[in-house]
């Protein structure tokens, strides 16, 4: 049986790509050690996920280990030779305001931790399909000097310009600007998995993501944009908007269609590729305008707060141009609007947090 290597397999991504290709046939190791409530603290921690993984899907195999550890991985990675037909690396230092915190930890796991799977793959299933969970914070701040126009719950970009009807594509620069730690450490990463596939052969992809959601995020304040907002409706906690007026605009993809996309890629893999994922102009919102759905699924107002400060290299508007992706793999859609992820977020949180 093929196996797939799934890193980060206790979160958003990573918990939804296991359950996809386990339900497609696949054997499925999954490698996560927790690191989230490091980073986070215990209401991020993706333990719960890991134990539902572990009592749902048939034959699921759980490796704790850290992606750093290159005896571990290189372990691993010899044990499944060649059986290894898929690599869908999701494991992640994901926050700007975390990585200022501690540089090197956010640039070994982001980088050098991609670093080590690239290297067990080319040395011990060099014909497997690697896929990266990128980031759109790899263009760094250069959004933010698109033709914005302010609106009453957002800002858009001109409508004479060239990214107004369908987003932003991968023609856009990624250096030359502010990144955020953080950003830096998800380009070298990025960079690399583009040169083990145009320098070595390997088939690999980057999939560079808006925000990506669904009922599985174990969101927090520093990551997991709607996951913690709708967190926050549902418990009357009290929200911060950071800056922008709350009319900063992200676009959003639920983890199912996400690992969808990886599946369409696997199926049909290419070399060294790089694809703009997210909502696109389907489905995206300003914070403003997810707070007022959320109150509408709540039945109560929430308690915010707005601090004037924007969080360095924060992007005030992003919708991802799909386009690309969409012509290289047509049977690939959207399956999730906005108003259905937040009722399933909505959802899943009461029983999570038994309230």
């Amino acid at each position: 049986m093929s196996v797939a290597i799934v890193t980060g397999s206790a979160g958003l991504v990573g918990s939804e790509v296991v359950r996809d290709v386990a339900a497609k046939g696949m054997a499925v190791v999954g490698i996560d050690n927790d690191m989230r409530s490091k980073f986070f603290g215990n209401e991020a921690s993706t333990h719960w996920q890991r134990v539902e993984l572990e009592k749902t899907v048939p034959d699921y195999i759980h490796v704790d280990a850290d992606i750093r550890d290159e005896s571990a991985m290189e372990n691993l990675f010899r044990r499944y030779g060649r059986d290894i037909a898929l690599v869908v690396h999701c494991a992640a230092q994901p926050s700007h305001d975390w990585a200022a915190r501690d540089r090197v930890t956010d640039f070994t796991v982001n980088a050098n931790g991609t670093l080590v799977l690239l290297e067990a793959s080319l040395k011990y299933c060099p014909d497997t399909v690697f896929i990266f969970t990128s980031t759109n914070k790899v263009y760094g701040n250069r959004p933010n000097f698109l033709p914005l126009v302010e609106l009453p719950t957002r800002y858009e970009v001109a409508a004479d310009h060239l990214y107004a009807e369908h987003g932003i594509d991968e023609s856009m620069p990624i250096d030359q600007c502010l990144h955020s730690f953080f950003g830096a450490s998800k380009v070298a990463a990025d960079v690399m998995v583009q040169e083990f596939g145009l320098y070595s052969g390997l088939k690999t992809a980057c999939f560079r993501g808006g925000c990506l959601t669904g009922p599985a995020h174990s969101g927090a304040q520093l990551h997991g944009f709607l996951a913690y907002l709708i967190k926050c409706a549902v418990t009357d906690t009290p929200y911060t908007i950071f800056g922008y007026q709350g009319k900063q605009v992200r676009d959003n993809i639920h983890s199912k269609d996400l690992a969808e996309a990886f599946w369409q890629f696997f199926l049909a893999p290419r070399v060294g590729e790089v694809f703009n994922i997210g909502g696109g102009r389907d489905v995206n919102c300003s914070v403003l305008e997810a707070i007022a759905i959320a109150e509408e699924l709540t039945g109560r107002p929430m308690r915010w707060s707005y601090d004037p400060t924007n969080r360095i290299g924060d992007h005030i508007w992003w919708i991802s141009d799909v386009r690309k992706f969409q012509s290289l793999y047509p049977d690939w859609k959207y399956n999730y609007d906005l108003r259905r992820i937040m009722e399933e977020i909505y959802t899943a949180i009461p029983q999570r947090e038994n309230i």
